[in-house]
């Protein structure tokens, strides 16, 4: 009788089909006890186990969608980039790196990247160093990208159909109002808005509306989160009550000190544009390249960083907005002259919340969400999912530890076949952070932000959300972050801004879809 077929481990395998723990076998301990490979083989066949892959996006056929972006500093150049356009002298500095290392895979990435059949035909930047780099960047054949003084003219523009929104968090909602009441697609990125009333302003304005929105929570297209849904459809982790995320930077760059470009003068920069709704101040070229370091401009670590953690948890749990939150922290590590805080913690209540139980009925019930960020330090603290039968600590990789104390997994830990050291789950795709060697850049690799994978090949992840995008407005459809999802991030974050600015426990109605404790002084 061969190993396969002897009762004993039939047995063993039924028992394992009974407890619908999908990961167990994958990454457990089994396998260092059965190196056998096709014992594992067998297993995994028998147990039908396979990563969560996403299903494909649709065609990208028919007349090129014509994008216009406005914003073309650090993240709408990354943008242009991930839809396949990069200035000449940029691509040439890619390439030539390439020749020089050869495990920098900068250059191949952008190259094989898919066509996705758009053209830049409009650039709007309020700086004409980056406005040049920009028109160089979408410059083609057949193909000049026109620039446009002001955003208005630019939706107003028949030869504009969609439009991606880069800027300052400030002028994210006045911008997204007139594209879309313009009849443009939006792609804008996080935060989505800048305070609570345009929230809703927008939100009203995209739901009466027949465009496509997707907010830029690129994470939604990773390899790893789309795996850890299944995880928890399965009810793998049980109850869930406490979701930890940080942030961890330590550098200049991290902490919002960009470079700021010796060109840079009233005379290259449109100031008053740039200001916007924000209170009108002399010309400050700080304020123009840190914008992210004052109120009037960026919404904190609550818009730039608590919203990808929120998010990613979001998309996995399904869990909204929270009904209570409360933040504190402090400028401690960059006494710059800047506003917001640079160390912050939140902590978000969900009192009802629940991923379901292996206990009896109604033991188990409420989560909270717990965000702990500083620029100080970039040790990886990383993003835990704890649960009462196991733990899954999340990123770019995945891995799920089964608790000691589990109801579910109890007769397998004492068996032997799971123990609380080795990861019973275990989702690898083998994904470094070849050449980018910005510890920034490293911070939003670990983060899942950078890449991720799809039949075997690195992609970048953002190149994933866009197309995403624009299938959904030459198809149809839904894209994964659209104004429901937008205005959960937005409203999420704004409450924990202002718990910080307040130092109230600030609370969210659910019924009512409003905060009930504050005024409307406060909330400004």
């Amino acid at each position: 009788m061969s190993e396969i077929e002897n009762p004993g481990r039939r047995s063993l395998l039924k028992g394992l089909i009974g407890a619908p723990f999908i990961g167990a076998i994958w990454g457990g301990a089994i396998f260092k006890s059965r190196r056998d490979q096709s014992i594992r083989e067998e297993i995994l066949k028998e147990l039908n186990i396979e990563v969560e892959t996403p299903a494909p996006l649709g065609p990208v056929s028919g007349d090129p969608i014509r994008i216009g972006i406005i914003g073309y500093g650090i993240r709408g150049k990354q943008l242009a980039q991930a839809l396949g356009f990069l200035p000449q002298a940029d691509l040439k500095a890619l390439k030539e790196a390439a020749l020089a290392n050869k495990n920098d895979r900068r250059y191949q990435d952008f190259i094989s990247q898919e066509n996705l059949n758009v053209r830049i035909t409009g650039v709007c930047e309020l700086f004409d160093v980056r406005a040049e780099e920009a028109i160089d960047a979408g410059t083609t054949d057949n193909n000049k990208p026109k620039r446009y003084r002001t955003y208005q003219e630019m939706v107003e523009s028949k030869d504009i159909d969609a439009v991606i929104i880069a800027t300052p968090d400030h002028l994210h909602a006045p911008m997204s109002i007139a594209a879309v009441k313009a009849g443009k697609h939006v792609y804008v990125e996080k935060c989505m808005t800048h305070n609570v009333a345009e929230t809703y302003e927008l939100y009203d304005v995209v739901k009466n509306s027949n465009i496509v929105f997707q907010v830029g929570h690129q994470h939604r297209q990773t390899q790893s989160y789309i795996t850890a849904k299944d995880i928890i459809r399965k009810k793998v982790l049980g109850h869930v009550s406490l979701v930890q995320t940080t942030t961890n930077r330590n550098t200049d760059n991290g902490a919002w000190q960009y470079h700021i470009h010796e060109k840079a003068s009233p005379e290259t920069i449109d100031w008053e544009q740039f200001l916007g709704p924000a209170p009108k101040i002399p010309f400050n070229k700080e304020h123009f390249f840190r914008w992210r370091k004052w109120w009037a401009y960026g919404t904190g670590l609550s818009g730039d960083l608590l919203t990808h953690d929120f998010d990613s948890i979001n998309c996995i749990l399904n869990m909204g907005i929270p009904k209570y939150v409360t933040a504190s922290g402090g400028i401690y590590t960059h006494r710059d002259g800047r506003e917001v805080p640079d160390v912050f913690q939140v902590t978000m209540e969900y009192p009802d919340f629940s991923t379901g139980s292996s206990q009896e009925p109604g033991k188990e019930k409420g989560m909270t969400f717990l965000y702990s960020a500083t620029l100080g330090n970039q040790y990886n603290r990383g993003t835990l999912l704890m649960g009462h039968d196991a733990t899954m600590s999340l990123g770019a990789t995945l891995e799920v530890h089964a608790d000691r104390a589990s109801t579910r997994y109890r007769d397998l830990m004492r068996q032997g076949i799971m123990d609380d050291d080795t990861p019973v789950f275990s989702y690898n795709p083998a994904q470094g952070v070849d050449a980018v060697t910005s510890a920034t850049a490293k911070y939003f690799a670990q983060k899942g932000l950078l890449y991720t994978y799809r039949d075997g090949k690195r992609v970048d992840s953002a190149h994933l959300h866009l197309k995403e995008w624009l299938v959904c407005i030459r198809n149809g459809g839904k894209p994964s972050c659209g104004i429901e999802e937008g205005f959960e991030e937005a409203i999420s974050a704004h409450m924990a801004t202002l718990s910080y600015k307040t130092g109230k426990r600030v609370e969210w109605d659910h019924s009512q879809r409003k905060i009930v404790n504050l005024s409307e002084e406060e909330m400004i």
